[in-house]
């Protein structure tokens, strides 16, 4: 009854999963990311990681994947999702504004040379906005996941891994597929599995 419109979802996240994968530039900055992801870890920093609803959720997926394991068991990594206290989430919205509660986070936890993952599948949400641009100004590595155009990200961070896509599930799972990569070879380059 649905196969036609299950067969035009698949065939519309591998369309954009090809366009990846036939953007050279695109697959040079993930490579470039995942070098900067190494050098933190191998130097004692750590990755935070922030985004809001689909994108709060591959957050914490990937935070997951390098502070427990991907592949293998080996040692954890210092990686978290900014979302995951909803006490603190709910209390700094409630008492300033949700546009703070990511920001805040990166002050009292980021540090120089510390890796900040913002995910936006638009490039405009303002609390990862927010973030990126006091990570930018604390001195950390800022990367941001996107759609096609960026949004306001695209000129904030140092790392724009922008989904040539409009179409948000496409982007999300876009974003988990890159995340699930950045992961696999982060935990191989540092533990020789």
């Amino acid at each position: 009854m649905f196969s036609n419109e299950i067969k035009r979802s698949l065939l519309n996240s591998l369309d954009v999963k090809k366009k990846i994968l036939e953007d050279k530039e695109l697959i040079f900055i993930i490579s470039e990311v995942v070098k900067e992801i190494i050098t933190a870890f191998r130097n004692d920093k750590k990755v935070l990681i922030c985004g809001n609803g689909g994108s709060a959720a591959d957050a914490q997926h990937i935070a997951a994947e390098l502070s427990g394991k991907f592949y293998f068991d080996r040692e954890p990594l210092f990686a978290e999702a900014l979302h995951i206290n909803t006490s603190y989430l709910t209390a700094v919205a409630n008492d300033y504004s949700y546009d703070e509660v990511y920001s805040r986070l990166v002050k009292a936890k980021g540090r120089k040379g510390d890796i900040l993952i913002g995910i936006s599948t638009s490039g405009n949400s303002k609390n990862v906005v927010k973030a990126i641009n006091l990570a930018n100004n604390i001195g950390m590595i800022t990367v941001g996941m996107t759609g096609e155009n960026g949004g306001k990200i695209r000129d904030i961070c140092k790392y724009l891994i922008n989904v040539p896509s409009t179409d948000t599930p496409r982007i999300q799972e876009a974003h988990i597929t890159i995340g699930h990569i950045i992961c696999e070879i982060v935990e191989r380059e540092l533990f020789n599995g």
